[in-house]
């Protein structure tokens, strides 16, 4: 543990354990740990797709998601490896490479489209990562949009003392160490490395509610309950603790979320997350009428 005050905290309890079994979305298989037949949602958050990893070649290149509309949450893509480019109909266009992450808030209304570059497809190779989308309350649902792209080397980083633990800072705040992205609402998102044998306590806001997913390797939480790839990937705590520990088995990485919930009706359709049918179809007649931009197809 980073130091001994660690002990004496109280774990919070798990709530659930689910699985992160493969969809096929399209021409496209990806893990959908959230929503599942165990876990609908953890508000704020509402759905996380793990996609890859591809091997990506002028042969296969599944991942080309063209232009799309979204209102109402925030994409958010946590780029684990490769490289993607995103363009939106803000005018935006960056390349996001690995480590990096891009925050979209679509609020009223955004069109984007992410696909491996040019570059990366005719070179070939892995393109892996994270697609979350982060509710806004009914408040925020019409703001304006927006993007945020953080590149890996600019985020904050904790370590544990003995080197083993890796925890990068994406947004919110740990042990006052700051992310780089601004949010909207009160949220936490780290993305833990853990080498054989390294332990740590994560503090976590009891105000919040939270989740651990495995992306690769094996973990032992709060010394009872195991995470491994195919089997258990995602935990789901309860808000009656301090934190949770964590423990390596072998070279591990692991995203953590955590967020104050809205506690609000959420009616979601396609690409629109609102809090009625009415704004559902508010969302589909204004993606009609182009009050949502322009985006080409490149």
């Amino acid at each position: 543990m980073k130091n001994n005050r660690f002990k004496l905290m109280k774990s919070n309890t798990i709530k659930t354990i689910g699985r992160s079994d493969f969809v096929n979305m399209g021409p496209i298989q990806l893990r959908q740990p959230l929503p599942s037949r165990n876990i609908d949602m953890v508000d704020p958050f509402i759905l996380l797709h793990h996609y890859g990893p591809y091997d990506i070649s002028e042969d296969n290149n599944p991942f080309d998601l063209g232009p799309h509309p979204h209102r109402g949450f925030e994409p958010i893509t946590f780029l684990i490896q490769g490289e993607q480019l995103h363009r939106d109909s803000l005018g935006n266009e960056s390349i996001v490479k690995a480590g990096d992450v891009q925050w979209t808030t679509a609020g009223r209304g955004i069109i984007h489209a992410e696909a491996p570059t040019k570059t990366f497809v005719k070179k070939g190779g892995t393109l892996e990562g994270i697609q979350l989308w982060l509710n806004l309350p009914a408040e925020k649902k019409m703001i304006p949009a927006n993007y945020q792209h953080a590149k890996n080397e600019d985020f904050n980083i904790v370590n544990s003392e003995d080197g083993k633990v890796r925890i990068q800072i994406i947004a919110g705040e740990l042990e006052s160490n700051y992310g780089k992205i601004g949010t909207q609402t009160a949220v936490n998102a780290y993305m833990i490395d853990i080498g054989e044998g390294g332990e740590y306590f994560v503090e976590v806001s009891k105000a919040h509610q939270s989740m651990l997913y495995l992306l690769h390797g094996d973990v032992t939480v709060n010394d009872s309950e195991s995470l491994k790839l195919n089997e258990n990937q995602l935990i789901q705590f309860n808000q009656d603790g301090s934190g949770f520990s964590i423990k390596g088995h072998n070279t591990s990485k692991l995203l953590f979320l955590s967020g104050e919930p809205f506690n609000e009706k959420v009616t979601t359709y396609g690409p629109y997350v609102m809090n009625t049918q009415t704004e559902i179809m508010e969302a589909m007649r204004d993606y009609q009428m182009g009050k949502m931009g322009f985006l080409p197809a490149n």
